[in-house]
């Protein structure tokens, strides 16, 4: 084989090879589509409202485990810089597959967290199972070793009991708030008649009003509503307010139009979660039920 043989050989081995290389147009557009489409969906589930960021899943295990994580990561980071974690639970339903996986979250030492929670009814047996803190305990208080966890008993004095909880709050910063959205906008017990955004209390008795009661039976705590206590102790919005992180977790249907309230309508006691949106640090994981926007 002559040497200028060998040259157009390889030349002609090198140009197929770079023609290889080089995309087809139509696959360029192809790639720019999927791409395109990919980042309207990430955009779709991970969005923000105005101070407010948003976490869109399909599903209400994949919100629970994402809650989950971001709340361990938290977790860890106030550990990492202190001698502990201050937090405050909601006790409901719909915090359940959070706090399934939020349990089996990793590198967590629990002996440095205090653990709160925001609600409890009046009038019920301590050991009642509708309970807050009965649920809480089941679920979580009693299946990782807590440094401290302190329910709030109103039984006996309730306004006693507020005084005295309100006081345990304020001894030291909260670091981390899980909580909720009722199917009237609430946030803990703070229904629409008795929110207040600029309330002088920490935590106050409030009389529960029908929707939030009613809410109590579809989620099969009570067997009517007869059954639901009229009355509450709660901690006011700007106690929760105060707390330096949020995580609010919010599935289902039936919470849809109460969170397009809370993500759109004005701010107002009207949809008391409504205020979120000014936190300057609060995260709001949905499902596909509960998400207005999917």
């Amino acid at each position: 084989m002559t040497r200028n043989r060998l040259h157009r050989i390889v030349r002609l081995a090198r140009c197929r090879q770079s023609r290889r290389r080089t995309a087809n147009p139509r696959s360029l557009l192809k790639t720019f589509a999927m791409e395109s489409t990919a980042a309207s969906i990430e955009q779709v589930r991970h969005r923000t409202v105005e101070r407010l960021g948003v976490n869109s899943f399909a599903t209400r295990r994949e919100m629970g485990k994402r809650a989950a994580h971001d709340i361990a990561v938290a977790i860890r980071a106030g550990l990492a810089v202190a001698a502990g974690v201050r937090m405050i639970f909601a006790a409901a339903p719909s915090q359940a597959e959070m706090i399934e996986a939020l349990i089996v979250e990793p590198d967590i030492d629990w002996r440095r967290i205090t653990a709160f929670h925001m609600d409890e009814y009046i009038g019920l047996p301590s050991g009642a199972p509708q309970r807050f803190a009965v649920w809480l305990r089941e679920r979580l208080f009693d299946r990782v070793p807590f440094g401290a966890v302190h329910p709030i008993r109103p039984e006996g004095d309730p306004q006693a009991d507020a005084a005295r909880y309100a006081a345990l709050l304020d001894a030291a910063p909260i670091d981390i708030v899980c909580l909720g959205i009722g199917v009237n906008g609430h946030i803990a017990f703070n229904d629409p008649p008795v929110a207040d955004f600029a309330d002088p209390q920490d935590v106050k008795i409030v009389e529960l009003d029908d929707v939030c009661r009613q809410q109590q039976v579809d989620d099969d705590c009570f067997p009517n509503l007869a059954a639901v206590p009229e009355q509450a102790l709660t901690l006011t919005i700007p106690r929760l307010l105060r707390a330096e992180r949020l995580f609010c977790v919010v599935p289902g249907a039936h919470k849809r139009l109460a969170v397009a309230g809370a993500l759109h309508g004005p701010v107002t006691t009207d949809c008391p979660a409504s205020i979120l949106r000014r936190h300057p640090d609060c995260a709001l994981y949905l499902d596909a039920e509960s998400d207005p926007d999917a």
